[in-house]
């Protein structure tokens, strides 16, 4: 009786692929480390095993996404107890192979190889101890490991700009931002700016809007969701601690959109209700990793004042961005491009739409509340001469004007700004001013889909109406601050301080 057990037997094709380049152009490979090659669909087949192979297993083949003629294969005798790696390839159709191994330590016996798909030579192999990276088809590798566990890689796939790694008992991994590979040229020196992928133009958040430090895209207990923001990739060589590095965005017509620094702002101030501090550029040598919220600048807060509403600048219309980063002597471009939303039907009149008026927004409140800042400096002056006049008999006319004028001034600020307000709770007892009313109906402007609705046209109508009413009024009254200020330098006492 023939034994059937199977363990001696020979003979199983443990791959088979068939080239995405010609019809009938079919790949096997078997247990027993044999190649078979058919370019007429099966009807007959040829040996192209690489000469001088032992016995082995033919784990993976990849055909090159740029040439019909070109084959990579992984092979594996760790059942014979050898876990030195074995990595072939040919470049006219098996005739010839090259072994391509070196950089992979003996130990790393491999189980897969693939090419990428756009850029030529791009080649990913997966061992028994982890991912490596070649970037000149094969003649060097190196580790590719980052944060990934040390773990066998079973199986790689290349899609949408991500390599999908299978691995054995350690979940699927996948390595965001393959673009960047597909740019990246390790002799490439000096300030190196690549290309980003383009960004979708998409609200919500994610860990991985944060810059180089502070995350490494995983989460013991959840997946992470993908930046929601253009990603932006740049080199650098060691850099002085002094110097400044600077990355400015600009659209098509030239226009800046928004620009970062290196520099923390000395002058900026947390407090609640607040605007947020702006990223800063890490100037480490080597690879650093910067997001790009796709909004405009954020809007300038008025100090210690809790102001209910978004300062956030808008989103980006969709188009294409000049990105310059500056360094010293350095200068580098690249284009980045912001794509619309793609379940979103929408226009370019009314992204326009949507954009001019928050841009008419924005320069309403900047205007407002730089006015209320400068008014209250002013009448903060006034109030301590008032406290001082107060104790001179022979000014007390001098000094009840600039209690009246405090007064106005002060009222005026009551109606742009509520300034009793110290958390969002405290909406319920102090209602909100002018300025929170125009924060509030830019948060319901700004969304992914660039609809102006009629209640937020109406809205922004009645709000603009109060607006240059309370701007008149305050021309009004620094008019009379002007002249208060004149009767204080009559009276040979020190001018007030008035921002022109």
């Amino acid at each position: 009786t023939n034994e059937g057990a199977g363990g001696e037997n020979y003979g199983t094709l443990s791959y088979i692929v068939e080239s995405p380049h010609e019809s009938g152009v079919i790949w096997t490979g078997s247990d027993d480390g044999l190649v078979y090659l058919t370019r007429n669909g099966g009807e007959s087949w040829d040996n192209v095993t690489p000469k001088g192979l032992q016995e082995c297993l033919i784990n993976a083949i990849e055909v090159s996404p740029h040439d019909p003629a070109t084959v990579y294969i992984a092979t594996t005798r760790y059942k014979f107890n050898d876990l030195k790696p074995g990595l072939y390839k040919t470049t006219n159709y098996g005739q010839s192979w090259t072994k391509i191994d070196k950089g992979i330590p003996d130990g790393a016996c491999t189980r897969v190889v693939r090419e990428d798909n756009e850029r030529n030579n791009l080649l990913f192999a997966g061992t028994e101890t982890g991912l490596y990276v070649s970037y000149d088809g094969g003649q060097n590798w190196s580790t590719f490991q980052l944060n990934l566990p040390i773990v066998p890689i079973t199986d790689l796939m290349i899609r949408h700009g991500d390599l999908i790694a299978a691995t054995q008992g350690r979940a699927f991994w996948v390595l965001d931002d393959l673009p960047l590979l597909r740019q990246y040229d390790p002799k490439q020196e000096g300030v190196v700016m690549f290309q980003p992928e383009p960004a979708i133009r998409v609200g919500g958040g994610s860990e991985l809007n944060q810059s180089s430090s502070g995350v490494d895209g995983t989460d013991l207990l959840q997946g992470v969701n993908p930046a929601t923001g253009m990603v932006i990739y740049y080199q650098l060589p060691e850099l002085a601690d002094s110097l400044e590095l600077t990355l400015e965005i600009r659209d098509a017509g030239g226009v800046l959109v928004r620009s970062f620094s290196s520099l923390s702002d000395p002058d900026f101030e947390s407090y609640p209700g607040g605007p947020g501090a702006d990223p800063v550029l890490s100037t480490l040598p080597g690879l650093n990793r910067f997001v790009w919220d796709m909004r405009y600048p954020t809007l300038p807060g008025v100090p210690k004042t809790y102001l209910e509403g978004s300062y956030s600048g808008h989103r980006a219309m969709p188009g294409t961005y000049t990105l310059t980063l500056k360094g010293g002597d350095n200068m580098v471009k690249t284009p980045g491009t912001i794509l619309p939303m793609p379940t979103i039907d929408a226009g370019k009149e009314r992204y326009q739409q949507q954009h001019d008026m928050m841009m008419a927004t924005a320069a309403t409140v900047t205007e407002m509340h730089g006015m209320v800042n400068e008014m209250k400096a002013v009448r903060m002056q006034i109030d301590q001469w008032v406290k001082r006049l107060s104790e001179k008999e022979d000014r007390s006319a001098l000094a009840a004007e600039g209690k009246a004028l405090v007064k106005t001034m002060t009222e005026w600020d009551g109606e742009l700004v509520q300034r009793k307000s110290q958390s969002y709770d405290d909406v319920i007892n102090f209602p909100n001013k002018l300025s929170a009313e125009y924060l509030f109906v830019r948060g319901q402007m700004n969304t992914n889909i660039p609809i102006l609705t009629t209640a937020v046209k109406e809205r922004i109508t009645l709000l603009d109406s109060q607006w240059a009413g309370l701007k008149a009024r305050a021309a009004v009254i620094m008019d009379e601050v002007r002249a208060y200020n004149r009767k204080l330098e009559e009276a040979d006492f020190q001018p007030l301080y008035i921002k022109e």
